[in-house]
């Protein structure tokens, strides 16, 4: 796999969309997020035989699938070759998990164009990502993909949702936010999946096309939106104040351990010279 240029550049699999290394960002302090240790990407169901080596390559030693139980059925990942598979549904104290609901934009199209035609997309999608921080299931989930970076032996790790983009977006953005990046930047990188899976998404576009519904019907729930992480953060600022108080409290990472992780996952910018 070559070298990435700068943070947030696509790992371009053809099936395995919205790939990317969380790292590379800058922090306050003048350090960068470790590259190579932090890996984010759509659930591996259509991972071939050619990709699942390049993901292999990468020195994956675990993946953290973020889904739902009847996600997983319906679509389970591949298996990768020596590497530890761990289950952290994010949403199962959830009685809507609209992030969940995906499966009906691929299987059900009658049905996600009714839901979507209601014009409850956008609602929906921020209520959910009020539940990443509210769920009990979220907090106890979070927490245990916290504390699995802290352990050498299970990275480099990939994490996952079903479109990676917003229990895989949520976890990104509060790990790069506790490490120091700036709110730029981490907006910057939960929005490069509008640019990293949209793309790779055309195929539904145009079969929504068919059955007569616009394509801005569709992008506020294939994408992501800014109002949507701006959701989460105000939910956890009303909650518990500061990310480190969310970490602490809402997930029981002491500050301890997220001393221990910013050590971890931090490293010195490389000299120019």
């Amino acid at each position: 796999m070559p070298g990435l240029s700068g943070p947030g550049e696509a790992i371009v699999l053809a099936t395995l969309p919205n790939l990317r290394d969380a790292g590379g960002w800058p922090t306050r302090d003048g350090r960068r997020v470790r590259t190579g240790v932090l890996f984010r990407s759509t659930a591996l169901d259509r991972l071939d035989e050619a990709d699942a080596d390049a993901v292999v390559a990468l020195g994956i030693r675990s993946v953290v699938d973020f889904r739902t139980l009847l996600e997983r059925e319906n679509q389970p990942d591949r298996v990768l070759e020596g590497v530890r598979s761990l289950i952290e549904d994010v949403l199962e104290d959830s009685s809507v998990a609209a992030p969940a609901q995906m499966q009906a934009f691929f299987r059900e199209p009658a049905r996600a164009l009714e839901f979507l035609e209601s014009g409850r997309g956008d609602a929906a999608m921020r209520s959910a990502y009020r539940e990443f921080i509210t769920l009990p299931s979220a907090r106890r989930g979070l927490a245990t993909f916290s504390r699995l970076l802290l352990d050498d032996d299970d990275l480099p790790v990939l994490y996952h949702c079903t479109t990676g983009k917003d229990r895989t977006g949520w976890a990104t953005a509060a790990l790069l936010t506790l490490l120091g990046v700036s709110e730029d930047d981490v907006y910057r990188e939960y929005l490069l999946t509008n640019e990293q899976l949209l793309p790779a998404l055309e195929p539904l576009f145009q079969r929504f096309e068919a059955h007569g519904a616009p394509r801005e019907l569709l992008v506020p729930v294939l994408g992501v939106d800014r109002s949507y992480l701006d959701t989460a953060f105000d939910t956890m600022h009303a909650a518990f104040g500061t990310i480190e108080q969310y970490y602490a409290v809402g997930l029981g990472i002491s500050r301890a351990e997220q001393e221990q992780l910013r050590e971890r996952l931090l490293e010195e910018p490389r000299s120019a010279g």
